[in-house]
């Protein structure tokens, strides 16, 4: 195998695997912004590995999983009202989820950093990444948004 070949390779499975990517809704314009050091300064590592480079909590670490009061949970990055409790549940996979957003709370796009295609959610208002959408969840809607924990504050009502 020649260099270029390798170099060539290489970039490929980078690409594939979303490694060195620079997050698509960095160049969007949000409501709410902030320089990279702001977001540093404000933002545990992981809280920024997870929020600003799409990163995935491990699961089962968030107490927000566990979480069962009534309130609403609220984007970390800006505090915009994402989820309201009453459409938590329970779906086993260590993360928090739920069958529904909030009206206008949360953006949608595809993700291809694995072998496939997801569908990625972010907070509309600061573009912080909040987690993935499935179509396995309960009725009324069959969603599941699978949240990252450390994207998220808790408000009880």
């Amino acid at each position: 195998m020649n260099r270029r070949l390798f170099l060539s390779a290489t970039a490929a499975a980078s690409a594939a695997f979303g490694f060195g990517r620079i997050p698509a809704l960095a160049a969007q314009n949000f409501e709410v912004t902030r320089t990279e050091s702001e977001w540093k300064a404000m933002l545990s590592d992981l809280e920024y590995k997870v929020m600003r480079d799409e990163g995935t909590e491990r699961a089962f670490t968030s107490p927000l999983n566990d979480e069962t009061r009534p309130g609403v949970f609220h984007c970390k990055g800006c505090d915009l009202p994402l989820y309201d409790a009453e459409t938590k549940y329970d779906s086993g996979t260590g993360w928090p989820s739920f069958y529904a957003a909030l009206d206008g709370a949360v953006g949608n796009k595809p993700d291809r950093s694995l072998f496939g295609v997801r569908t990625e959610e972010h907070c509309s208002r600061c573009g912080s990444h909040m987690g993935h959408v499935f179509d396995d969840g309960p009725q009324p809607t069959g969603k599941r948004h699978c949240i990252n924990g450390v994207s998220l504050v808790f408000r009880t009502a």
